[in-house]
């Protein structure tokens, strides 16, 4: 039985991964802070394969890499606007933390490591169809700490420790820890709620899309492929079909959920913009995706429609959630007394 780690576990992509390395007969080593709660890992706490690490990646015990055969690294602070609460913070996780990891990883004997990376590299592309092997033009903190680990990664790569950087499409769907600061999400949340639509930026970006399933299965394909197909290799994951404005999601919205007053908020329009090209992970490890747009619509509406989904969630907002806990801790500390506040 092979021993992996994921950092990230208890996030939006991280909870579906550990479902599907468990399902697998993998040991599972879910390593997080767990900000948004371990009460999103219910369906699999109990299973015998699975241990959860209460840890941070810039500071945790590097004997977690004992015997471990991979590494998914998921960790750190998950979109643009998140990103920039804090440039220092976005640095000192993003950046040094999933450096000193990789590094202490490598040390550690893993011999495979599948890296978190984000097709938001591009930012505002110059073109479109973007390949692996286009410039990058990164507009955010966030996407500026994923090349950096990319370039990081490559430095690392030898005979015997084999990173794979996955630069993902925008994620879609339904998951245990669900984000509703995604595009498609939030605006089928809204659309459900409210009846309306608010389509940011003025909606002529583009943006290519995925399934979180099927991110899912591209992070088991990298863990399971030949080692000369993956090693040292970039992949966008996603589909070339799946490449679509912003303003265009509301129609896929409408079409599942009518009666809808759709609202384009032209005020500070988006610089990010890429149009991506995934012909290579098709190519070379004969990866199609597997669920389009409107049935991500259709099972969020399900699970809002039956409760088995609370939009009033406040995990479900990341960068509003993040916030929160800075305003809590702060006035902890300021209320505190002998380290009780009672």
């Amino acid at each position: 039985m092979k021993k992996v780690i994921v950092t990230g576990a208890g996030g939006y992509v991280g909870i579906p991964l550990c479902q599907a390395l468990l399902s697998k007969d993998y040991q599972v080593i879910a390593l997080d802070r767990y900000f948004f709660g371990t009460d999103k890992l219910t369906s699999i706490s109990s299973h015998p394969n699975l241990t959860v690490v209460r840890e941070d990646i810039r500071y945790c015990d590097t004997a977690i890499f004992k015997d471990a055969y991979a590494v998914f690294d998921l960790a750190g602070l998950s979109n643009d606007a998140t990103a920039e609460i804090d440039p220092a913070l976005t640095v000192s996780i993003n950046y040094k933390g999933s450096e000193r990891f990789a590094r202490e990883a490598k040390k550690g004997g893993v011999q495979r490591y599948i890296y978190a990376s984000s097709a938001s590299v591009y930012g505002a592309g110059a073109k479109g169809s973007l390949r692996e092997t286009d410039s990058l033009s990164p507009q955010t903190e966030y996407a500026k700490s994923k090349v950096a680990i990319e370039t990081v990664l490559h430095e690392l790569a030898d005979d015997n420790f084999s990173p794979v950087m996955m630069r993902n499409a925008t994620i879609f769907g339904l998951a245990p820890r669900m984000r509703f600061d995604l595009a498609i999400n939030i605006m089928t949340l809204r659309a459900w709620k409210e009846r309306v639509i608010y389509i940011m930026g003025g909606g002529e970006q583009w943006r290519p899309f995925v399934h979180v399933n099927d991110v899912v299965r591209a992070f088991m394909l990298m863990l399971e492929s030949p080692k000369d197909l993956i090693h040292d290799q970039i992949f966008n994951v996603g589909s070339s079909e799946l490449n679509y404005q912003i303003k265009q999601l509301a129609q896929f919205v409408i079409d599942v959920i009518p009666n809808v007053v759709i609202h384009t908020i032209p005020d500070d329009p988006d610089k990010r913009t890429y149009n991506v090209n995934f012909e290579k992970i098709q190519s070379v490890l004969d990866y199609r995706t597997t669920i389009q747009i409107h049935e991500g619509i259709v099972e969020i509406k399900q699970a809002l429609e039956k409760g088995l989904l609370n939009g009033d969630d406040p995990t479900c907002y990341t960068l509003q959630w993040y916030n929160s806990l800075i305003t809590w801790h702060n006035r902890i500390k300021e209320l505190s007394y002998n380290d009780t506040i009672l």
